[in-house]
């Protein structure tokens, strides 16, 4: 077999010009890469070489086309700015999760997604502090995995504790890559703590759920630490208890503000945020004018009011959407209008083009007439 050429390489070594989802979306996959038996990293570059610039614990929005329908989901960015030629976002296989298995079945080298982004506040570089404390659970380990790495290839051996919490020593996510990163830099301290051994492995390190008492023995000095947690829901509510309770200074406390892994969560959460962002608008003189809203695709019909958000009406009238946010900023819940108009204030969610092209995120839109949504 004759070797590989390596001029794709050094094409894209040679990439000066900054990657613009503006002017090109499409990213073509390069690598499939194995975490563990149910998680995958997959490795984004653009056609043309272009560099990727993001602060570390920032997302991308992706729209992937599967059985017909285009879905959007958020999925941070699990490698690091300092190596900008490439991207990569790791996702753990969800039982019956319709996006999750299509990457893990069906992304392949060679194939093409869309993306947006990058986009979110949650990061060490907006919050400098002489140490920090990375706290993940189960995928949540992407945006740490992220700030980890930069510290590292910067080399500024900067105090960095991370404790990752996993169900077994095989569902630790890029275990060798963080024991290995923490063997080369003494300033940097990573601990597991595991519920239950794997198979292949008796787990030596503590067991269990993350404890205050197990965070004591493994970082004595939290108390004086930059933190960030990342997880499941539950483990995130456990977290800010746990340092609520010990009297640690909540103002360094920062967590994703997306659930990515618990989605009906986070939707429950978006909805009581937005209940008290409408019951603090005022109607409007002469009454609130009432919108018919129909889904064309499954045949439902709301009403919705011209102060409420259409995703709002939705979940009151017990119709499920895809969603993430609720803020217009990640573009999960991104529809085409076939008619009507809205009024929508984003936060960056959507491009000019969609916008011109009728699609709308409707978390973040308000009808100005009848609505003919295409869904």
């Amino acid at each position: 077999m004759a070797p590989a050429s390596s001029e794709p390489a050094a094409r894209r070594l040679a990439a000066s010009a900054p990657w613009d989802a503006e002017a090109d979306d499409a990213l073509v996959c390069l690598a499939v890469r194995d975490e563990t038996h149910d998680v995958k990293t997959f490795v984004l570059a653009p056609k043309e070489p272009r560099l990727f610039a993001y602060a570390p614990g920032q997302f991308l929005t992706f729209s992937f086309e599967i059985g017909g329908e285009t879905i959007h989901r958020c999925y941070t960015v699990s490698s690091a700015p300092t190596r900008p030629h490439a991207v990569s976002f790791t996702v753990k296989r969800v039982p019956g999760g319709p996006v999750s298995n299509w990457l893990h079945d069906t992304l392949k080298p060679g194939d093409t997604v869309r993306a947006l982004g990058p986009m979110g506040e949650f990061s060490c570089f907006t919050h400098p502090a002489p140490k920090y404390l990375l706290l993940s659970g189960g995928s949540g380990v992407t945006p740490m995995m992220s700030m980890a790495r930069s510290f590292h290839d910067l080399g500024e051996a900067r105090d960095v504790a991370f404790v990752h919490s996993a169900r077994s020593p095989a569902d630790i996510v890029f275990r060798g890559e963080l024991e290995t990163m923490a063997r080369l830099d003494p300033a940097f301290h990573f601990h597991a703590v595991c519920e239950t051994d794997s198979p292949n492995e008796t787990w030596a390190g503590p067991k269990g759920r993350l404890s205050l008492d197990t965070l004591r023995d493994a970082v004595p000095d939290f108390l004086e630490r930059e933190v960030f947690v990342c997880g499941p829901k539950p483990y995130m509510d456990a977290v800010r208890a746990m340092l609520k309770d010990a009297g640690f200074d909540m103002a360094r406390h920062h967590q994703e503000s997306f659930d990515f892994g618990e989605l009906p969560e986070a939707e429950q959460e978006a909805a009581a945020e937005a209940e008290k962002t409408l019951d603090a608008e005022a109607a409007p003189a002469g009454g609130v004018r009432i919108f018919r809203v129909e889904f064309a695709k499954t045949r439902r019909v709301l009403e919705c009011p011209e102060n409420e958000t259409v995703l709002d009406a939705a979940r009151k009238a017990g119709i499920r959407l895809p969603s993430s946010c609720a803020k217009g900023l990640c573009g999960t819940c991104k529809s085409k209008l076939t008619a009507g108009t809205v009024a929508m204030t984003h936060a960056g969610g959507i491009r000019q083009r969609e916008i011109d092209a009728g699609m709308a995120l409707l978390c973040c839109s308000k009808p100005t007439s009848d609505l003919v949504i295409e869904r």
